[in-house]
């Protein structure tokens, strides 16, 4: 009987301290973002996702934004691949 509380204790105690650091994580859903403007006028846009941020003119983040619907199509589509 003593042998089986031992081999239980660890298991126990690794619940508990897994359950202890899914309450600390954020969700994935949970992204900073942050904002910037370059002296060219360039905005650029970082996340938590990527390294390395994303920046593009106003016209082409108007286009990017303004294709949002195509782009989630797409990304549905070939998310499989």
């Amino acid at each position: 009987m003593r042998g089986n509380a031992c081999q239980n204790r660890p298991n126990e105690e690794l619940k508990a301290k897994l359950s202890q650091l899914e309450k600390k994580s954020k969700p994935r859903s949970a992204v900073v973002t942050s904002f910037s403007k370059s002296e060219r006028r360039a905005v650029s846009v970082s996340t938590a996702l990527g390294r390395f941020p994303v920046t593009l003119y106003y016209e082409q983040w108007n286009r990017l934004l303004g294709a949002a619907t195509e782009i989630k199509s797409f990304l549905e589509e070939n998310k499989s691949a």
